[in-house]
């Protein structure tokens, strides 16, 4: 203990510093922001009180512009403004390029995915944010219902539901006759109680 009352600033600032590296290898943008955020407030303290206001400064700096990124990605997180949402036909190949480029991903998410172009009722959905690819959605329609067969969200995104503005834009699937909407049973990270579906056992049922 007495090694630690002597040492105690001395942890705190590796400890900022462990997170600040820690921060830089997350791929969600939102918790990379998060984590940074909390390891340039360490820091602050930390350069304050043994006295180095340069760095103190620029962590004071940092911090700033990260809050002003996240009050951004928050404020866009539901924003239907900045996401698009872009039906594909199940052979197109931007889609192929995008399912194969995050294989094996995927399967860490639905491990019974199976990519099945030819089959003729599917519908697949693209989600974009300007000109990058956050989302991939595959429905099977069965008469006026349809499953879900992949909801899927980049590394980048993964704090995000890009997939509710498929949900929300009920005009794309009232096109199709579409009139309910279930998820399998097996899905991993399941957040469709937050967009509208009601729970129906082990699946979640959403009401076009």
């Amino acid at each position: 203990m007495d090694w630690i009352d002597n040492h105690w600033l001395d942890i705190v600032g590796w400890g900022g510093s462990a997170l600040l590296v820690f921060s830089l290898l997350q791929a969600r943008v939102l918790r990379f922001r998060t984590l940074n955020l909390l390891a340039c407030v360490v820091l602050v303290f930390f350069n304050a009180a043994i006295g180095v206001w340069p760095m103190a400064a620029m962590n004071v700096v940092l911090s700033a512009i990260n809050i002003w990124f996240i009050v951004r990605l928050m404020g866009e997180r539901h924003d239907e403004g900045v996401f698009d949402v872009l039906e594909v036909r199940p052979d197109d190949q931007y889609l192929a390029h995008v399912l194969r480029l995050h294989r094996e991903d995927i399967l860490r998410y639905q491990p019974d995915f199976a990519w099945q172009p030819e089959h003729t009722d599917d519908h697949a959905f693209i989600v974009m944010k300007g000109d990058e690819t956050v989302g991939v959605v595959v429905l099977r329609q069965e008469g006026d219902s349809a499953r879900i067969r992949l909801d899927y969200v980049t590394p980048r995104y993964r704090d995000f539901t890009p997939g509710e503005f498929v949900w929300r834009r009920s005009g794309m699937l009232t096109a199709l006759g579409v009139r309910h909407v279930t998820t399998p049973p097996n899905m991993v990270g399941a957040y469709y109680d937050h967009v509208g579906f009601r729970s129906n056992g082990s699946e979640y049922v959403l009401d076009v």
